[in-house]
């Protein structure tokens, strides 16, 4: 009996991932493929298919279904891998049914007008224009936490969407030691007599050559391009809709080849992780992220432990000088390596190097929790962005387009989303402190070109185990310790000591 009401509930949640899947399609083909005045009529699409995919997901228990087998998880008649299906449905399902679906429908329309009238209002630079389109989503997004419930702050069943378990209180405690780590050793870096000139990067690049460059190093890292794409959008992203259907986006920047490079290797590791979760478990948890701080986790340590090392480089730099050669032939493989690690206070946060990065991401944390809890006025966010701009860098902001509206996340309807950034940075160095244990040679292996076993190494202690574990418990199983930041500011204090001679 209960194999067949689980067999039952994996095959509904197996029509609940095929539409989940197309709403993202939709999603991912507004971002490369839609004509302007396609904008609204694709709206509509996604406001349906987000209504269709909330009620698919409340019929999970019309007949009890779902209640029944929770039971039956509490009371610990039935355990393993199809415990962890039926906890983790619930917990999605027990969300879901809070809101209503005249909300969910509502809330999926304005976000994908919004992001339409994100990207002019950013071409034209013209806050304005976007202000009454942020204040439709915030106004949804603090009915949401009305729905949802919280017990301290209406940011925590904002986090808790993405990351699973964290309330508001330990992600402003984390960020605000961070802070206190980050802001007197920038100052270090800044105050070194050791100068490093990052123009030498700056070249003629086509953009052709730039995206053939940009395969090469996704095959060599292990990106499988048979189950998966790279194009080309205004903000990058990567779309898992299956195991063997991943897309990835970059930018390109026709004068700076390391814009795209360092965008497509971070979206390589949100993509790999899609890539590697078990194709047989598609449509339940145990096929789905832990959560985004873990996913983020996957882009960061790839895009800068890996990304940016010099290992990384000895392997590629030879390539890079043989296809743009004008560029790069008189300029060493260290000086290139100290180069595209400069540390330079910046105005834009997917731009931003390791050290100044995080605190693009407590500014922005800042504000959406004071956005969520009423403490900020909408329309002053563009003063109050400039002033922690000039308060955190210690540089002016001259226009919108490169502040208050330079990220896609708010148009989205993602608030609460920035937190899992930094958390992304934290564990990421934690867990490459644990593959260096387990791979002594990893730099020279690295330098070899020998990136699969980097990937197979994330693969079995991450990857594959879906939602097996909780962040948390992850961290524990592979770490031996509970999060701890001390591995990121020991990462950044060894490896930018050794750049600026501190």
């Amino acid at each position: 009996m209960k194999s067949n009401q689980i067999k039952e509930l994996k095959k509904r949640l197996l029509e609940i991932a095929h539409l989940a899947s197309i709403s993202r399609l939709l999603n991912w083909d507004q971002e490369i493929n839609l004509p302007a005045k396609g904008a609204d009529y694709r709206a509509a699409s996604i406001s349906e298919l987000s209504a269709i995919l909330h009620t698919k997901l409340l019929n999970l228990d019309t007949d009890n279904l779902l209640t029944k087998l929770k039971k039956e998880v509490d009371s610990q008649k039935i355990r393993g891998k199809e415990a962890i299906i039926i906890n983790e449905t619930w917990r999605t399902f027990d969300r879901e049914r809070k809101l209503p679906e005249d909300f969910v429908r509502e809330l999926a329309e304005v976000s994908s007008k919004a992001q339409t009238v994100w990207i002019e209002a950013r071409k034209k630079n013209d806050f304005s224009m976007f202000l009454p389109w942020l204040t439709k989503i915030v106004k949804l997004k603090r009915k949401e936490t009305e729905y949802v419930g919280y017990t301290v702050s209406p940011y925590d069943a904002l986090l808790d969407q993405y990351e699973p378990g964290m309330t508001t209180a330990e992600v402003s405690k984390t960020l605000d030691n961070l802070k206190v780590f980050l802001v007197p050793f920038l100052k270090q870096i800044r105050d070194s007599k050791q100068k490093i000139n990052s123009k030498a990067l700056n070249g003629k690049f086509p953009i052709d050559k730039q995206v053939e460059f940009n395969k090469k190093i996704l095959a060599k890292i292990g990106f499988d391009f048979d189950a998966g794409r790279l194009d080309a959008s205004v903000h990058p992203f990567a779309d898992g809709l299956h195991p063997h259907d991943v897309r990835i986006t970059s930018r390109y920047a026709l004068n700076d080849i390391f814009y795209s490079v360092s965008s497509t290797i971070h979206e390589a590791g949100h993509a790999l992780y899609e890539q590697g979760l078990p194709v047989e478990h598609f449509g339940t948890p145990l096929a789905e992220s832990v959560s985004l701080g873990i996913h983020e986790s996957q882009s960061r340590f790839w895009e800068n432990m890996i990304g940016k090392s010099l290992s990384f480089w000895k392997y590629f730099y030879p390539s890079l000088r043989k296809d743009f050669p004008e560029s790069f032939t008189k300029l060493s493989t260290d000086d290139f390596y100290k180069a595209i690690n400069k540390v330079e206070p910046s105005l834009i946060r997917t731009e931003a190097d390791e050290v100044t990065y995080n605190l693009h991401i407590i500014l922005r944390f800042e504000i959406e929790k004071g956005m969520i809890e009423g403490t900020i006025n909408l329309k002053d966010l563009p003063k109050i962005w400039n002033s922690k701009m000039k308060e955190y860098f210690g540089i002016e902001v001259p226009t919108d387009s490169l502040g208050v509206l330079q990220d896609v996340h708010w148009s989205g309807g993602g608030i609460g989303y920035f937190p899992t950034y930094t958390l992304g940075n934290l564990y990421s160095a934690q867990f490459y402190q644990a593959m260096k244990k387990d791979i002594p040679d990893l730099p020279k292996k690295v330098a070899e070109g020998n990136f699969i076993v980097i990937r197979e190494w994330l693969r079995k202690k991450i990857h594959v185990s879906g939602k097996t574990y909780t962040a948390e418990s992850l961290v524990k199983k592979i770490t031996g310790e509970n999060l701890d930041s001390k591995y990121f500011t020991e990462y950044l204090t060894e490896k930018y000591t050794k750049i600026y001679n501190l």
